[in-house]
């Protein structure tokens, strides 16, 4: 399998995750991950989001250049948002740095940037 380039980086800009009205999470500690052939991806630490606003799920998926993925969903309002957060709970040893971090759809979440 060929290599790909992945480059992650501290993101310098506080961020706020919404899910419809609710605050998911709140951050000034992300990690950004740009790999290639994809955009760049925020993922948060877990001590700046409102776990008890997630609840794990039983999706996985598999990402060669990252490893297993993780899923939950956001239960916020009496609505659940299936699957729209994601974490790499045991990551392959070259992006480690974002074990215990969490990734969330763009399009299921909004992004707000203070």
């Amino acid at each position: 399998m060929p290599e790909r380039r992945i480059v992650i980086t501290p993101d310098p800009k506080r961020v706020r995750v919404f899910c419809r009205d609710a605050l998911i999470a709140d951050s000034d500690r992300i990690l950004s991950l740009d790999e290639e052939g994809h955009g760049p991806v925020r993922y948060f630490p877990r001590a700046d989001v409102v776990m008890t606003t997630l609840k794990s799920s039983d999706h996985r998926t598999r990402c060669p250049y990252k490893g297993e993925a993780s899923y939950f969903s956001i239960e916020t309002g009496g609505e659940t948002l299936e699957n729209a957060v994601w974490s790499y709970e045991n990551p392959i040893d070259s992006v480690s740095a974002i074990k215990e971090y969490l990734a969330f759809y763009p399009g299921k979440v909004r992004f707000s940037e203070a």
